[in-house]
């Protein structure tokens, strides 16, 4: 499955002070952002971050406001058509059409990427193999589950076998055995060379990225390896449960100590300083409003933990 166009330039994706506005609201504001040929990037997020609209503005769907960007080779504003047989979009909702089977949902995206007969078949039996859809061939799309649907739909988008590939949180709402099966599926792209630009909301799958950006109110606020991002935390971070969780959260949350702390199913994460100067101080605080502590440890930070310091921090 290897890609059919390339181009001497080092990065698949590139932008430059990208700019889109609707109206008053900013939706993405002087993003800039570069990913390699063969690499697996992951934006996250919170809601309303301006991933999709990053997503869109880059595949020539929406018209910039201002900046520039280039992919695969193609100025995206300026050589949008003939960009288009080179990328592969899977939006957030499903694009399959539920009232025609499995074979008919690929035969109608390889017409509409015009690839040759010939070419559509072997084309095809390889995404069947590929995301094991084989034997759902004349199932209907609406009879699958969410997992095949999310994986007709990505092999519908590999149809005509793009360059790059833009994936806007492709597996949310699927059960966790077809995220990985997912998962399997773009690894094995990599290997072929496409390059994949992915949105996701599950701090697990950005560990699985090359590289990973933290996106918030349109701006790009760091881009780095996960291993790197997690380096820059600043401080020490304490696992802690307390009983009750909320009023203990109050209560750390006023310490000078406290950096910053924040609820994880029925732990506190509590971000310090210096974890053995300040733990005594966090018990103590606690134990005066009587409460009553089961368990404080250090323990080393997770993705989440990272982009909610730097979030907090205004960046890096």
């Amino acid at each position: 499955m290897c890609a059919k166009h390339t181009n001497d330039n080092a990065y698949n994706i590139y932008a430059h002070g990208l700019r889109k506005s609707f109206g008053d609201l900013v939706a993405v504001d002087n993003l800039s952002l570069e990913v390699k040929r063969g690499e697996i990037f992951g934006l996250v997020g919170p809601d309303g971050a301006g991933k999709t609209t990053t997503m869109r503005l880059l595949t020539g769907i929406l018209d910039a406001t201002g900046g520039e960007a280039m992919v695969a080779g193609f100025d995206v504003f300026r050589q949008t058509e003939e960009m288009k047989p080179h990328i592969g979009y899977m939006p957030q909702r499903f694009s399959i059409y539920a009232d025609l089977t499995v074979g008919e949902n690929l035969f109608f995206y390889a017409s509409l990427y015009h690839v040759p007969r010939a070419e559509r078949l072997a084309r095809e039996q390889e995404l069947l193999e590929f995301s094991r859809l084989g034997p759902f061939y004349n199932r209907l799309a609406g009879n699958l589950s969410g997992g095949m649907k999310q994986k007709l739909t990505l092999a519908c988008t590999l149809m005509h076998t793009p360059d790059v590939l833009f994936l806007d949180e492709p597996t949310a709402g699927v059960d966790p055995v077809s995220r990985r099966d997912f998962w399997r599926i773009l690894y094995s792209l990599l290997r072929e060379g496409v390059t994949i630009l992915v949105s996701t909301p599950y701090m697990d799958e950005a560990e699985r990225c090359n590289r990973i950006a933290l996106i918030d109110k349109g701006r790009i606020i760091i881009a780095d390896t996960p291993d790197a991002l997690r380096g820059r935390m600043h401080g020490n971070l304490l696992s802690l449960t307390a009983t009750p969780q909320r009023q203990a959260k109050e209560v750390l949350a006023q310490l000078p100590a406290v950096l910053g702390v924040d609820i994880f199913g029925d732990q506190l994460h509590v971000r310090v300083a210096d974890a053995e100067r300040d733990e005594p101080v966090l018990q103590k605080a606690l134990s005066e409003h009587g409460i009553r502590v089961s368990d404080m440890r250090r323990m080393a930070p997770g993705l989440e933990d990272v982009f909610i310091s730097l979030l907090s921090e205004g960046g890096a």
